[in-house]
């Protein structure tokens, strides 16, 4: 009885999702995989890059949020276009959604400047189920009990991504259509809008500093705002600590032991009325670059 209240709960707030919260799941290393809301960054580190991350969220409640993400893209005709894949999988309760996007991007040079300017579009598919054959439910014979609920429908997503090998900014929105989610609640997945930026200010040879921020809203919710301060050490170590917006603190760490490839952890604690009987949120990245040797960077990539 117990494990189907707490499942009764998370499905009706994910079911009021549409006025008074963020649908899309949550990742405190947001600025070590920006394809996954942003299409116009494929292409933009000059290499073929896998970057997989797997996050466990608030801890020690049964039937919390557990999302992975996975995302790959590389530079064409002459790093002139960028195209790439991601997919998403997140489970919260009884509930599960799936996206797989594709993305194209096109990179324009200027002159006199090493800033870069890149426009994207992606194209997928997003699926949502519900789920409760696992539940304990006191009339088995209920519909919505002994049929799992799917959704599944094509979506599409633009975005645009500036950016130098200091600083970046970007601003998309990852899906345009707003489709139903189920057929149970009448819910419907709206229109999230995301603006990122980044900048690294090099304090010497040793120490460079990196503050970065992701801004997401939609209609309808409350605007969340991440904001993260990080520390490039030898250019292999990151040392950083985060702030969401009235609701989480963390720090992340991060090593790079070449140009090559790096993991890092994230964790966060909720600060907010969310903070009781669980233990955080924790997060964990594995990236993999790999590039021809004549376009192999002497320097470390910030992003």
């Amino acid at each position: 009885m117990r494990k189907f209240l707490i499942y009764a709960v998370l499905f009706v707030c994910i079911a009021q999702l549409q006025v008074n919260a963020q649908q899309d799941a949550q990742s405190s290393l947001y600025f070590f995989n920006p394809l996954n809301f942003n299409p116009a960054y494929a292409g933009s580190r000059g290499s073929l890059n896998v970057t997989a991350v797997n996050r466990a969220q608030w801890v020690g409640w049964e039937g919390a949020p557990r999302t992975q993400f996975l995302s790959v893209h590389a530079p064409i005709m002459k790093k002139h276009l960028g195209v790439g894949g991601n997919l998403s999988f997140d489970r919260v309760g009884a509930r599960t959604n799936f996206t797989l996007m594709a993305n194209v991007a096109y990179h324009l040079e200027f002159k006199h400047t090493d800033w870069k300017l890149s426009m994207g579009l992606s194209g997928g598919i997003q699926s949502s189920q519900y789920d409760f054959n696992g539940l304990q439910v006191i009339d088995p014979t209920d519909y919505n009990y002994t049929t799992s609920n799917q959704m599944s429908a094509p979506n599409f997503g633009t975005g645009v991504y500036a950016y130098s090998k200091n600083a970046y900014i970007g601003f998309s929105i990852p899906r345009l259509l707003q489709r139903s989610l189920d057929t149970l609640s009448n819910s419907y997945l709206q229109r999230h809008y995301f603006l990122a930026a980044g900048y690294v200010y090099h304090y010497n040879s040793v120490l460079d500093i990196k503050p970065s921020v992701l801004v997401k809203f939609t209609a309808n919710a409350p605007i969340t705002i991440d904001m993260n301060l990080s520390a490039h050490l030898y250019k292999q170590f990151w040392v950083g600590v985060m702030y969401r917006y009235r609701e989480s603190v963390g720090v992340n760490l991060a090593y790079s032991p070449n140009d090559s490839w790096s993991f890092g952890y994230a964790y966060d604690f909720p600060v907010n009325h969310l903070r009781f009987n669980n233990w955080g949120s924790h997060e964990i990245y594995l990236a993999f670059d790999l590039r021809s040797k004549q376009a192999a960077f002497i320097s470390p990539r910030y992003f």
